[in-house]
């Protein structure tokens, strides 16, 4: 039997709420944040079948916002870094936002990590979604993304999709 739980998290810097989706399976619990689509704890039973957390994340929203790692978030437009701060598609070059001394990281100075995005509740899990709009950080293209956490036989999955209405680069993965 599957339960999801929503629960406030915190407000961000900027005043928005952040929201804590508990979904509790018996044989584990994910906490996944809207801010950032963001995997904040993932319980799952160690050899003595006592619950233990297995990933790294922050007990507040102050923590991911002040804090280097990109812990458990999805990074993006590119999971990566850029060098140069700057790429070339189709004959024309883009110049992008520097964050990581004359490099672009992780989608920039405000990559999809630092954003809440909009979420909504699966019968196994949580979709979340949001528009990242032509010239963010530097790329071309309105890029329509979301990112799923699904729990089924035991296991969380992730999958994302993203469409975009101009040649964009694309690179998404959870940190």
């Amino acid at each position: 039997m599957m339960n999801i739980e929503r629960k406030l998290f915190g407000k961000t810097a900027r005043g928005e709420a952040v929201t804590l989706f508990e979904i509790r399976t018996p044989e584990l619990t994910a906490r996944i944040l809207d801010y950032g689509a963001t995997v904040q704890a993932l319980l799952v039973p160690d050899k003595n079948g006592k619950p233990v957390d297995v990933v790294l994340g922050h007990d507040t929203i102050e923590g991911y916002e002040t804090h280097d790692g990109y812990l458990g978030a999805c990074v993006g437009r590119v999971a990566n870094r850029l060098g140069g701060a700057q790429f070339t598609l189709n004959g024309k070059t883009y110049i992008l936002a520097k964050n990581d001394g004359k490099n672009h990281l992780h989608g920039g100075l405000r990559g999809f990590d630092k954003y809440v995005w909009d979420a909504e509740v699966l019968e196994d899990g949580v979709k979340f979604s949001r528009v990242s709009p032509d010239g963010e950080e530097g790329y071309p293209g309105t890029l329509r993304v979301s990112v799923s956490y699904r729990v089924a036989n035991g296991a969380l999955t992730i999958t994302y999709d993203a469409v975009s209405d101009q040649d964009t680069l694309c690179n998404l993965t959870n940190h």
